[in-house]
């Protein structure tokens, strides 16, 4: 068999997006909440690719999209979206005369921003965010009648949503989100007080849509939940991981006891073993952490990672188990067949799942799928 004849042929590493799982996570969140969704599609879509997560979130019910910056709202615009975007991270700095003509909602936070926008003359949409105790994004409650006041001094401004972002809904306490609802239900009384008619309210997250319905409001924003990430600490909701993460053997060797792996020899057989190289590392957004207790499956079995990870290769100690050149290697994959997910190597190396998501790339190749409904167990 020659090399462009073998199954695992091409990319060094592929990241394999199963669009039909997002979809399906679309419909379990709708499920729960009932309630229209924002699909958050910032960061190249959590890596999974913004303009297939896009369509797919629309086309799986959702009625929104959600980005961080003009640009990436841009990019969808640019591809041919027409659905209403929200974009939360625009400043006086940013192009907001194209994101105003491409019909992007534009999220102000202070009256810098809107004036900004005011000041372009055309007709915009804009979202007003209250700071209801994240501490982060949104207005303070004491700035809170001057951005109102600002909004509707102007002719062009047209406020058609309020919003907020909650802190502890990870906490599955049903107290946990109560202090950010009623900040946010008083920051919206005063809009409505001083003359507002804010359409669209929306403060849950993925996990405020997961678990606390009194966030819920007229709109939910997901992004985590859309890919598989389960928020809410100590529950799943079924949500299946959308990323597939795989690689293959591009060399194997058999050592004696004792011998050094890889910079500065961090690891050390016990034994005799087998080792088997992966040619992926920090480079394509794998974690150095994984050095330390990550695995790997080859074959439908887990292998350790050993040695410290390179910028673009990695060892895995297969002991005496039977693997060859060109064995598939799965990196990230579904804990329903045993394979590591994007959360247990966030628990590994001591962040979260966004970031491992966000984070892979590099060299990696990416395509997408569409794959019927998996069986939970």
């Amino acid at each position: 068999m020659t090399s462009l004849e073998h199954p695992n042929s091409g990319p060094l590493a592929t990241r394999i997006v199963d669009l039909g799982a997002i979809a399906r996570n679309i419909g379990r969140i709708r499920d729960i909440t009932g309630t229209p969704i924002l699909a958050v599609v910032k960061a190249d879509g959590f890596g999974h690719g913004v303009i297939e997560v896009a369509t797919t979130a629309l086309e799986a019910g959702a009625t929104w999209l959600g980005v961080a910056t003009v640009d990436e709202a841009l990019a969808v615009r640019s591809a041919g979206i027409a659905a209403p975007i929200l974009c939360w991270l625009a400043d006086p700095w940013c192009d907001l005369r194209a994101a105003v003509s491409a019909g992007v909602t534009i999220s102000c936070a202070n009256v810098e921003t809107l004036e900004a926008i005011a000041a372009l003359g055309d007709a915009a949409d804009v979202h007003l965010e209250l700071d209801t105790g994240m501490s982060r994004g949104g207005a303070p409650e004491y700035a809170w009648d001057a951005l109102i006041s600002a909004a509707l001094a102007s002719s062009t401004v047209h406020v058609t949503g309020i919003w907020s972002h909650l802190a502890l809904a990870a906490d599955a306490e049903p107290g946990s989100t109560a202090y950010q609802v009623k900040a946010f239900e008083r920051g919206v009384a005063r809009a409505r007080e001083l003359g507002l008619a804010p359409g669209v309210l929306h403060l849950a997250n993925s996990a405020g849509a997961l678990e606390h319905p009194d966030t819920w409001f007229d709109l939910v924003r997901c992004g985590a939940a859309l890919y598989g990430i389960e928020t809410v600490v100590g529950l799943t909701h079924a949500l299946e991981p959308a990323m597939r993460v795989v690689s293959r053997v591009t060399q194997l060797k058999r050592v004696a006891a004792g011998t050094g792996v890889s910079y500065n020899h961090a690891w050390v057989s016990s034994a005799d073993t087998t080792l088997v190289l992966v040619p992926v590392g920090y480079g394509d957004g794998i974690p150095r952490d994984l050095s330390h207790g990550g695995e790997v499956v080859i074959g439908g079995v887990r292998h350790p990672v050993v040695g410290a990870i390179s910028m673009d290769q990695l060892v895995v100690d297969v002991g005496d188990a039977e693997v060859a050149l060109g064995d598939e290697v799965v990196l990230l994959g579904s804990p329903s067949d045993g394979e590591p997910d994007a959360q247990e190597w966030a628990t590994v190396t001591g962040t979260i799942a966004h970031e491992i998501l966000t984070g892979l790339g590099g060299r990696m190749a990416r395509r997408h799928t569409n794959k019927t409904q998996r069986t939970f167990s």
